[in-house]
């Protein structure tokens, strides 16, 4: 396997010491430089895609459509016939956002690529060092009281690594061409219910208070200006469109629950937990 990174460093804990994975550092924007990453490789994955629009990220354009039709390109010229699309859960050319809106495009570029593709499409993806339960994590730990925006938005979060094996057995399924697959996990909750797991998973006690539509918005333009992106009015009008599914997950995969594998990690957070594994130690030594 070989896998494009922005920062090789990055990669140095989880990726780089598997012995069939090579780690390249390329800029997979260059459609030169992509060509030559591509070259020899049976099948392309590209899991590319940005959360924010503009300024500290590239845009949501030039991650989500102008890459895939670069990526399409390359595979046609290198003579690949399998690309696998990571995609998003409501995903269409008309979305509510322009997150939504991309994605979709994306899609439709590369299901006209001539290519043999599958696509996914994920609702929340969820794992240990995700940006979506960690990110909630440091603001329970911040904050006593937490204004909520959307409080009622619905999402269905699937486990990363359930999305990694529906990835690995479409490449070995020849009826996944031309297909597309709704990926979620098996319970839906509120964005609030969310908050409140993450909350109870790290041994806080947090009010949480949920704001109305107008309030929402308001903190979203609001925190939009920050440095770090907590949250975007894009985000906001994502959150529009409940991130749920009622389909089977494909494979015969059965997806792992949020509350059978998060706390494994969110609890070494959990004050408790650090007292039971400073006791632990001391009773070794």
């Amino acid at each position: 396997m070989r896998v494009a990174t922005r920062d090789r460093e990055r990669a140095k804990e989880q990726l780089i010491l598997l012995p069939t994975v090579d780690v390249v550092a390329a800029d997979v924007h260059d459609a030169g430089e992509l060509r030559e990453f591509m070259r020899g490789a049976e099948a392309a994955v590209n899991l590319v895609g940005v959360l924010h629009d503009g300024r500290a990220s590239r845009s949501f354009r030039e991650a989500h459509v102008e890459l895939a039709r670069k990526v399409a390109a390359a595979c046609r010229e290198c003579g690949i016939r399998r690309l696998l699309h990571m995609s998003a859960l409501n995903a269409a050319p008309g979305g509510p956002s322009a997150y939504l809106r991309t994605k979709g495009e994306a899609e439709e570029i590369v299901r006209g690529a001539g290519l043999d593709v599958t696509i996914f499409r994920p609702s929340v993806v969820f794992g240990r060092d995700d940006s979506f339960l960690n990110l909630f994590a440091v603001l329970v730990k911040l904050a006593p009281v937490l204004f909520l925006a959307c409080p009622h938005a619905r999402f269905q979060p699937v486990f990363v690594e359930d999305v990694a094996a529906a990835f690995a057995s479409s490449l070995e399924d020849l009826e996944s061409i031309g297909k597309r697959y709704d990926l979620c996990g098996p319970k839906v909750y509120t964005l609030r219910e969310l908050v409140e797991f993450v909350a109870r998973a790290l041994g806080r006690r947090r009010l949480v208070i949920g704001l109305n539509d107008p309030l929402s918005y308001l903190q979203a333009f609001a925190l939009e200006f920050l440095p770090l992106k907590l949250m975007t009015r894009d985000n906001y009008y994502s959150m529009k469109a409940d991130s749920v599914c009622a389909c089977e997950f494909p494979f015969g995969i059965a997806p792992a629950a949020l509350e059978a594998v998060a706390p494994s990690w969110l609890a070494q957070a959990n004050p408790r937990s650090r007292y039971q594994r400073f006791r632990a130690r001391r009773n070794h030594d």
